[in-house]
């Protein structure tokens, strides 16, 4: 019996492949435990018209991630940090404190794990940090460091 993944199935595949299983497993298992559907001609168009939509919703968010980094490339935040004689520098600067900045300075809603630090920022000075909007977009924000 010909059988449609729901789910994904640990011994049979993943979610949306068509796989062929015997009939008790498909009536027994599968079917009672909305794992799988029959692969009806039905159940067929409503697959294909699913990973259709799926498609169509995976450029948009790529689109707009692509568009919200070219917005992101071409702007700079200022983030202050106390700092003692001679320029030294007390404490650092986060992710925490660059997306904060971020929604205070260009309006932009960064979330911190996005923000990839190659530890932290303990200098005065400007630093480019990466933001990883998707999984195929990485924009580059130019973050300046001044003193307090």
């Amino acid at each position: 019996m010909k059988v449609i993944l729901m789910e994904d199935v640990k011994s049979l595949g993943k979610k949306g492949t068509i796989v062929n299983v015997s009939d008790g497993y498909a009536r027994n298992m599968l079917i009672p435990k909305k794992l799988g559907v029959p692969a009806t001609p039905k159940n067929l168009n409503d697959l294909k018209l699913q990973k259709a939509h799926e498609e169509k919703t995976a450029q948009e968010a790529l689109a707009a991630a692509k568009e919200l980094g070219a917005k992101i490339e071409a702007s700079e935040i200022t983030v202050s940090i106390k700092t003692g004689e001679g320029g030294k520098v007390f404490g650092s600067v986060s992710a925490k404190e660059i997306a904060e900045a971020a929604k205070e300075q260009l309006g932009l809603e960064l979330d911190k794990k996005k923000l990839v630090l190659d530890g932290t920022i303990k200098e005065l000075g400007t630093t480019e940090v990466a933001v990883k909007l998707h999984s195929q977009v990485t924009a580059k924000l130019k973050v300046q460091v001044r003193e307090a």
